[in-house]
Order: C-alpha cells, then sequence, then structure tokens
C-alpha cells in the first residue's frame, strides 16, 4: 500500500494540528490551573485582612464603650456585633456584613480615639482595600479565561467552581489633624526592574520644596481611576523610561509597602505594590512626565546591589529600604513562570 506525497502532506497537516490542539489544551489547562490558585490565594488574603479590621473594629468598640456615654455604648455594642457577625458569616453572606462594619466604622468620631488606633484603622481598613482589588483582579483574569469558548466545550476548567467578585465599598479612615493635606488612598504600582546584568532600574529624584536632598526610587506612580495594578505599572515604565512591555511579563506584586512622607506640601500616605520585570539594558527616556514629575525627577541609573548600598551609604537613600537585600528577590521572581506571594517590607 502506497500513499502519495498529497496524502502524506494532508495526514502531517492533520498530525501537527492536533499536536498543536493538544499543546495548546495542555498549556491553557495549566494556566487555568495556576488562575485558580492565584484566586484562592487572594481569597484568603482577603479574609485575612477583613479578619484583622474585625479585630481592630472590637479595639475601637472597647475604646467607645469605656466613655461612659450611652450614645457611643450603643455604637460600641453595633461594633461589636458586627464585627463578630463578619467573622462567623460565610463567604456568600460575608460582603453584606463587611458593608455594614465599614458603615458602622465611617460614624466613628476618630477623635474620640487615641492616635495609634486611628493609626491601625487605617492601616486595617488599607489592607482590606488593597486585598480586596487583587482578589478582584484575579477573579476578573481567571473569568476571562473560563469564559473562552474553546475553554468551556472542551471543559478545561474540570469541576473547578466558577470564582465570585467580591464587592464592598472602598474607604480609607482619614489621620488624625496634622496640619497637613493627607492623601489617604492612594495606591501606586511600582515596576523593579532588572536588566541582563541583574541591575535595577532606579531614578534619582527630589522633593520640589527640599531641591538639595535627593534620594533614589523604582519605576511607578499613583494608579488612575478605573485602572488595574498591572496597568498602572505598565503604563507608568513607559512614561518614564520610555520601555514598552506587557502586563504579562510581570511578576507579582511581590512586596506591599505602606510609607507615610511629606512631597511637595503635602503629607502623603502610599500603598505601594511592587512588581518584578526582567528586560534588556536601554537608556531611559522619559516620554509623558506631568509638570511635578519634571521638577522632581533628576535622574536615573542602572544599579547592582553594591551600587544601592553606597548610595544608601552616601547619604542619597534608596526606596524601598534595604533594596540591596531585596534585589535578589525581585531577580527570582522576574525570572519565574510563576506569581510570588506578597509580603510587607519597610
Amino acid at each position: 500500500m502506497t500513499f502519495s506525497a498529497t496524502t502524506i502532506l494532508v495526514l502531517a497537516l492533520i498530525a501537527a494540528a492536533v499536536i498543536t490542539a493538544a499543546v495548546w489544551a495542555y498549556t491553557t489547562a495549566n494556566r487555568l490551573d495556576r488562575l485558580h490558585v492565584r484566586t484562592d490565594q487572594a481569597r484568603h488574603a482577603l479574609d485575612a485582612a477583613l479578619a484583622r479590621r474585625s479585630v481592630v473594629a472590637r479595639s475601637v468598640a472597647t475604646i467607645l464603650a469605656g466613655l461612659y456615654d450611652p450614645a457611643l455604648v450603643e455604637q460600641a455594642r453595633r461594633l461589636t456585633a458586627l464585627a463578630d457577625r463578619a467573622e462567623r458569616s460565610n463567604w456568600r453572606d460575608r460582603e453584606t456584613v463587611e458593608n455594614q462594619l465599614a458603615a458602622a466604622l465611617s460614624a466613628v468620631d476618630i477623635g474620640l480615639l487615641p492616635p495609634q488606633l486611628v493609626a491601625e484603622l487605617a492601616d486595617a481598613e488599607a489592607r482590606v482595600l488593597i486585598a480586596r482589588r487583587f482578589h478582584n483582579d484575579a477573579v476578573r483574569d481567571t473569568l476571562a479565561l473560563r469564559n473562552r469558548r474553546l475553554v468551556r466545550w472542551l471543559h478545561l476548567g474540570g469541576t473547578a467552581p466558577l470564582p465570585v467578585y467580591f464587592e464592598i465599598a472602598e474607604r480609607v479612615t482619614a489621620a488624625a489633624s496634622t496640619g497637613l493635606d493627607v492623601d489617604t488612598v492612594r495606591t501606586s504600582a511600582r515596576v523593579v526592574l532588572v536588566d541582563e546584568h541583574d541591575r535595577v532600574l532606579l531614578l534619582q529624584g527630589v522633593d520640589p520644596q527640599v531641591p538639595d536632598v535627593p534620594f533614589w526610587f523604582t519605576i511607578g506612580g499613583g494608579v488612575n481611576p478605573g485602572e488595574t495594578l498591572r496597568e498602572a505599572a505598565i503604563r507608568e515604565l513607559y512614561e518614564e523610561t520610555g520601555h514598552s512591555a506587557d502586563s504579562s511579563a510581570l511578576r507579582g506584586p511581590l512586596w506591599r509597602r505602606v510609607a507615610v512622607f511629606p512631597f511637595n506640601g503635602e503629607l502623603i500616605r502610599s500603598e505601594e505594590l511592587f512588581f518584578a520585570l526582567r528586560a534588556k539594558s536601554f537608556d531611559p527616556v522619559a516620554t509623558n512626565l506631568d509638570f511635578v514629575e519634571r521638577r522632581s525627577i533628576t535622574g536615573n541609573k542602572w544599579c547592582t546591589p553594591t551600587d544601592i548600598a553606597h548610595l544608601d551609604h552616601s547619604g542619597e537613600t534608596v526606596y524601598p529600604y534595604h533594596l540591596d537585600n531585596l534585589l535578589a528577590e525581585a531577580i527570582t521572581a522576574a525570572d519565574s513562570d510563576t506569581d510570588p506571594e506578597v509580603r510587607s517590607i519597610r
């Protein structure tokens, strides 16, 4: 039995198509598995952040109850009851209770609380805000892939239930009066950009009101309304360096940093989330700096850990702190195929 060249070509094409389809199905199923793992991790992180807010809410209730004002005692009783209900609720009913707790906390006069507790409450609510965004970003990415027609037809998602968004009101408690305007809801997406020589790209900057004190920092900036963290990171990367990248290449967030600092006459409270990204070395050229950035960004440099330590020792602080020791972790993350678990740094 002989086969013509055309028959062999057709069979080869069919075989190639089958192999390609099998490889696609396998890689898609693996990607879905990773997305579901990421969603589960984000849900656990959100649950932990909500639980911490409940603990702080009970501390607030204890202070209010100790003031012996009937209205405040009733407010304290409601806070305690809602915090207890939030911790006992199943995930399906959690949104309603957590929103009720958020509303009850927003009614608290923080002037009655000690400053340390005000700071703890602000931090707890900020953690909930960030954890919710992580969770919903993970849910969005998972649903986007699960809802593709071929993925549904081939049941590549297996028996895993579809994840659902967690919708609660976002709010961060204002800090006590400091004499300066406080931006309490600024979320920043930052990029630890490393080149083929394992150097990180840092920008040099100054406070426009204190131009004689330079410092160094990673690429990134505030998240605009409607942006995801990854979209903001990619946008800031292009605006500050001219380098274009795909958000899928980002790894992270791997670090979270809460910073309160004066800048340009304001006291900024920033929730900074750091991604890692590998790129070939290039000469950065800013493409779209705003007025304040043009006044505050004064230079850039690809830095080794030794360079970073030298800058710190010379009095030019590098943010985040101890980046020379953290850089190896970012390099490992940048070269990984999966996102690391986020952890807090200074």
